[in-house]
């Protein structure tokens, strides 16, 4: 089935009339078959779909948006491509739940790096269409959240979030800020740190596997 993200599936092993579904997003320079190498080890009435970022960095790597570099070597994130790819995957939630029996009360997102900025801005800007979210090495950017998401109804929102403290890619300092954030919007936060660097441990992911179950 030809939809606006490439994407791979996993359907659930136990059917239901509608069944529940984990959308995976990849982080930067990788592409879907990254995370759905967990596929087979998450909940099996779950449809588990990994898609893939619309920008081609070449030889298999795809990205949600770009990274830039200045002069000082500093890192800017292109938040023009990041909204693009927020209003892509809400649009590529409402394909999926039009092609297959899903139930659209009971999604899921796990982001990783950049999939999990993605994650929080989709959640934060379209609650009605995610219910939860795992947050992997990421952090928030309200910058590319809609910009009246403060008028959403967030309170059924539910998000696990981990962090390495070794983390060399993403700093963990940026990604503490995420509870002081969510807890001003009234949303239910889970947030763990882990003596890793960038990256998803056995044991990040047994914990986020138990959140989904509980």
């Amino acid at each position: 089935m030809k939809l606006s993200l490439n994407y791979l599936i996993r359907e659930p092993k136990i059917k239901l009339d509608k069944n529940p579904l984990i959308l995976l997003l990849h982080g930067y320079g990788s592409n879907e078959e990254d995370l759905f190498s967990f596929a087979t080890e998450l909940p099996d009435e779950y449809y588990i779909i990994s898609a893939r970022a619309p920008y081609d960095l070449q030889y298999g790597s795809y990205a949600w948006y770009a990274i830039n570099f200045d002069a000082d070597e500093n890192k800017f994130s292109d938040n023009e491509q990041a909204r693009s790819s927020r209003d892509l995957i809400a649009g590529f939630i409402d394909e999926l739940t039009t092609n297959y029996p899903i139930d659209s009360d009971k999604i899921a997102l796990l982001g990783f790096s950049q999939g999990a900025v993605l994650s929080y801005a989709v959640a934060l800007s379209h609650p009605e269409k995610i219910q939860k979210v795992i947050a992997l090495s990421g952090y928030v950017s309200d910058a590319i959240f809609e910009k009246d998401y403060l008028k959403n109804d967030l309170s059924k929102l539910k998000i696990f979030a981990s962090h390495g403290t070794a983390d060399q890619v993403i700093p963990v300092d940026w990604a503490r800020k995420t509870k002081p954030f969510l807890d001003k919007l009234g949303i239910a936060f889970d947030y763990k740190e882990y003596p890793i660097g960038h990256g998803i441990s056995p044991q990040i992911f047994n914990d986020f596997k138990n959140w989904l179950k509980a």
